[in-house]
């Protein structure tokens, strides 16, 4: 059978490390917006919160590079988890396997771009416009 999930989407906490024998795991949350348009007409956000793990070199490199607000491409299989609660309870929810991960930014890489993105702006104005006549352009 085909298990794959793609999201997009900002940690919604820090990464939390663990080390165990020769395997390392990383776990966290992605927060996915999805905007939708309701019945009345007006637009709504639905946000979804989704445990995901990566494991070995993926879970140290995540683990180095992503804190809570980064934004995050992952590619992944989906899992059920199973457990009884103290109560008794038969508790489950899903989660995501990290297979692929693609690391698209965060809020300071955002703003240094945008600033960037000024100071360019800024400094081709300051280019000194002259005026020609079009007798004087060779073509």
């Amino acid at each position: 059978m085909f298990n794959k999930v793609i999201l997009v989407g900002n940690l919604s906490k820090d990464i939390t490390l663990k080390s165990g024998g020769s395997m390392t795991i990383a776990n966290t949350t992605i927060a996915v917006n999805r905007k939708f348009k309701t019945q009345s007409g007006g637009m709504g956000e639905e946000v979804l919160f989704i445990d995901i793990t990566f494991f070995a070199k993926q879970a140290e490199v995540a683990n180095q590079y992503l804190k809570k607000g980064s934004k995050l491409l992952i590619e992944g299989r989906l899992k059920l988890d199973t457990w009884q609660d103290q109560q008794g309870n038969n508790r489950s929810k899903h989660s995501v396997i990290v297979e692929n991960m693609e690391m698209l930014g965060n809020k300071e890489n955002q703003e240094n771009t945008d600033n960037q993105a000024k100071n360019d702006n800024q400094t081709k104005n300051d280019n000194k416009y002259y005026e020609t006549d079009n007798d004087t352009i060779p073509f």
